[in-house]
């Protein structure tokens, strides 16, 4: 039955691209989608078994040099206080980066700032080659439906179905007919092991359960570009070991990037192409797992094996506690 939709939708979307269902950018947008459709048609067995081929060519070697996300000595604050110093760091065609760092270091300002949501106070944000401060509105957006989202904790809508969130963007972002939304959306929830929990409202779900299904939803439109927020967060060993295989194996069948936001090291180093760790508004150490592994630089270190003390502090800055205790003596 899905094969067979598949194929009817394939050529309504070359009816669509004609004019005559859809119109104008509406069109363009369904009519992109159902052209990455087709190419799942060649593995929709595997797809339907959990992406476990991968569904696009892998990118040609002009296209492996020349960085998906690049941000070239950006800078940034919130009001005076300073958050960014000077950032440099590259996301090319079909990796998965990490970024990582202590609480409040500006590693979430990085994801806003490659979204868009925020613009640099300096220095240059760049997506598929174009400066996303200087893009207008209806540029920005157009960018936007070719990224996915997961966002800290999931974000599920909760007054709606399983199905229903993952069905949101389909339905927003183009005109594919409801049987079609459909049966793209069980091939998405198959695809984390969730298709049977589709009528499922997210307060049923378990912490694990709502972020597949958040991934679910974020990888629902074949983004280019797929932006993880604490992917890990408060979820337990086997929910993310999960979580970690998913965004390996989803980003490799999508031939997407992915940037990834996390505290989780051990799993991080199991699963991404390339780190980077940001402290005081710098990237203060980068390099491949093993090189991660293998590294002697303090910082590292101190991150890798959750030492207390080290280049970052335990104490917050404040006066000797000597020289209060002698001033109550005096």
């Amino acid at each position: 039955m899905i094969m067979e939709r598949l194929g009817q939708g394939h050529a309504w979307a070359a009816s669509a691209w004609k004019g005559t269902h859809l119109a104008g950018e509406r069109a363009l947008r369904s009519t992109c989608c159902i052209a990455a459709t087709a190419e799942q048609l060649k593995l929709v067995s595997a797809i339907v078994q959990g992406f476990s081929g991968r569904l696009f060519p892998v990118p040609t070697s002009a296209e492996q040099t020349s960085p998906l996300v690049s941000l070239r000595d950006v800078r940034f604050a919130y009001g005076e206080r300073e958050i960014l110093r000077g950032i440099d760091l590259s996301v090319h065609r079909g990796q998965v980066v990490a970024i990582m760092g202590g609480s409040g270091c500006g590693k979430t300002t990085l994801l806003r700032l490659i979204g868009g949501q925020l613009r640099a106070s300096g220095g240059t944000v760049e997506v598929e080659g174009r400066n996303v401060a200087r893009l207008s509105g209806k540029e920005l957006y157009a960018l936007r439906r070719r990224m996915g989202m997961l966002f800290q904790f999931g974000a599920l809508f909760t007054d709606m179905s399983v199905h229903d969130n993952v069905a949101f963007p389909l339905r927003e972002h183009t005109g594919l007919p409801p049987d079609m939304i459909h049966d793209l959306v069980l091939m998405k929830l198959q695809a984390v092991g969730l298709r049977g929990a589709a009528k499922l409202n997210p307060g049923e779900l378990s912490g694990g359960m709502a972020r597949r299904v958040a991934l679910a939803r974020a990888v629902a439109l074949d983004p280019m570009l797929i932006l993880y927020d604490e992917p890990f967060a408060g979820l337990d060993p086997i929910s993310l070991g999960i979580i970690g295989q998913l965004i390996r194996r989803l980003n490799d069948a999508l031939g997407a990037s992915t940037v990834m936001v996390t505290h989780d090291v051990h799993e991080s180093l199991e699963i991404v192409d390339y780190i980077y760790f940001v402290s005081d508004g710098r990237i203060v150490a980068q390099g491949t797992p093993d090189e991660i592994r293998a590294s002697t630089d303090p910082f590292v270190h101190q991150f890798v094996n959750a030492e207390a003390d080290g280049p970052v502090p335990f104490h917050y800055p404040a006066p000797p506690i000597d020289s209060l205790l002698n001033e109550e003596g005096a």
